[in-house]
C-alpha cells in the first residue's frame, strides 16, 4: 500500500557512492522499516536518467519490505552532486520520479558529517577515491568546496595518493629524482621487477587502469617502513585535511569553540596512525578545541539523520535510528 496523509511522515535515505548505494526507509520516531543496497551512481558517465533508473531498483525493493509507494521526503545524499548546481539539477531529477513529497540533494560528504555527530553541528574531512570537506551549524549555514580535482585546487584522495607515489618511484629509478624505496614496493605489489616494468603494464593495460588505487595502501606501508619520499607524501596529506577542516571551521566562526572534525572514506578510516596521529597534531595546533573522531558508521546513517532534521524529529528518534545502525555493524 501507499503512504497516505495519516500515516506517520517517513524518510528515504540515500547514500550513493561511485562503486554502492545504500538506501532506508525510515520513520520519524527513527524507526527503519526497510534497507537495501544497489550499485554505483555515477551520472557522470551513465547520464542523469540512467543513474535514477539503477537507483531505483534499490528504492523500489526498499518501499515494498517497509510496504509504502512513496515517503514524506527523500533525503539524499549523493556522488558526484559536486555543486549546488548539480545538487538542484538532481533534487529536480528525484521529484520527478515521485519518490517523496519533498526532495533534498546533498552532497555524500554531508552524509559522513552528519553520521559522525550527534547534532548537525561540526566539519567532515573525507579521503577516499578524492578528498573533500564540508562543514555544517545547527541554523543551516554550511562550509564546503568544489573537490572536483586539481582545477579546483584539491591535492589527495587515494587516487592522487597513486599517482603521486608512481611520480615519484618513476623519477627515483630513472635517475631524475630522489631515491625512494617506492620504486621497489609499487612494482613488487603486482609481482614486476621494476619501475619500468610496472609503467609498461599501465600503459598497455596488462595492469588494470582501476587497479591503481591499490598502491594507495603501499605507499603508506613504505612510509611506516621509514622511506623519507613515501612520508614526506603522508604528511603532505595531514597539512591538506588540516587546512581543509581549519578553513571549514574559520568560515563558519567555529575556530574557537569545542567542535566535532570527522574523517571519513577508507584513507583515513584505515588506521594508519601516522597519518591519523599527524593530523590531530596539527588539529592541535591550529584548532586546539577541535575533537578529532574517526566515523565507522555508514553515511546511510548521516542522510537519515539528515532527513529526520528536516522532519524536526527530534533526539529520540536520531539515537533509535542510529542504535540500528550501529547495533547491525556490530
Amino acid at each position: 500500500m501507499g503512504l497516505t496523509a495519516a500515516e506517520p511522515p517517513t524518510v528515504l535515505a540515500v547514500d550513493a557512492g561511485n562503486s554502492k548505494t545504500d538506501v532506508a526507509v525510515v520513520t520519524a520516531a527513527g524507526e527503519v522499516l526497510a534497507t537495501a543496497r544497489g550499485g554505483g551512481f555515477r551520472p557522470p558517465a551513465v547520464g542523469v536518467t540512467t543513474a535514477l533508473d539503477a537507483l531505483a531498483e534499490p528504492v523500489t525493493r526498499a518501499f515494498a519490505d517497509a510496504g509504502v509507494t512513496s515517503v514524506t521526503h527523500v533525503s539524499a545524499c549523493l556522488a558526484n552532486a559536486d555543486l549546488p548546481v548539480e545538487e538542484e539539477r538532481l533534487a529536480t531529477a528525484l521529484h520527478a520520479r515521485g519518490w517523496g513529497t519533498t526532495v533534498e540533494v546533498r552532497n555524500d560528504t554531508f552524509a559522513v558529517l552528519r553520521a559522525g555527530v550527534a547534532e548537525p553541528r561540526g566539519v567532515a574531512v573525507v579521503c577516499g577515491a578524492g578528498i573533500n570537506c564540508v562543514g555544517m551549524r545547527p541554523d543551516g549555514r554550511t562550509a564546503r568546496f568544489p573537490a572536483i580535482g586539481r582545477i579546483s585546487g584539491d591535492w589527495g584522495g587515494g587516487w592522487g595518493l597513486a599517482e603521486e607515489a608512481l611520480w615519484y618511484a618513476a623519477r627515483a629509478e630513472d635517475g631524475r629524482g630522489e631515491p625512494t624505496a617506492l620504486s621497489r614496493t609499487l612494482p613488487a605489489h603486482f609481482g614486476l621487477p621494476t619501475m619500468y616494468a610496472l609503467i609498461e603494464a599501465l600503459h598497455l593495460g596488462h595492469v588494470a587502469h582501476d587497479r591503481r588505487h591499490e598502491l594507495t595502501p603501499v605507499l603508506f606501508t613504505t612510509a611506516e617502513a621509514g622511506d623519507p619520499v613515501a612520508g614526506t607524501l603522508v604528511t603532505r596529506l595531514a597539512e591538506e585535511v588540516t587546512v581543509m577542516a581549519t578553513v571549514a571551521l574559520t568560515r563558519l566562526d567555529l575556530l574557537a569553540e569545542e567542535i566535532p572534525v570527522v574523517l571519513g572514506g577508507s584513507v583515513l578510516t584505515a588506521g594508519h596512525a601516522r597519518l591519523n596521529d599527524a593530523i590531530r597534531t596539527l588539529l592541535a595546533a591550529r584548532a586546539p578545541k577541535a575533537t578529532v573522531r574517526v566515523v565507522t558508521a555508514g553515511p546511510v546513517l548521516g542522510a537519515a539523520l539528515l532527513g529526520l532534521d528536516r522532519l524536526g524529529a527530534g533526539a529520540e528518534a536520531a539515537v533509535r535510528a542510529r542504535g540500528h545502525w550501529e547495533n547491525a555493524t556490530r
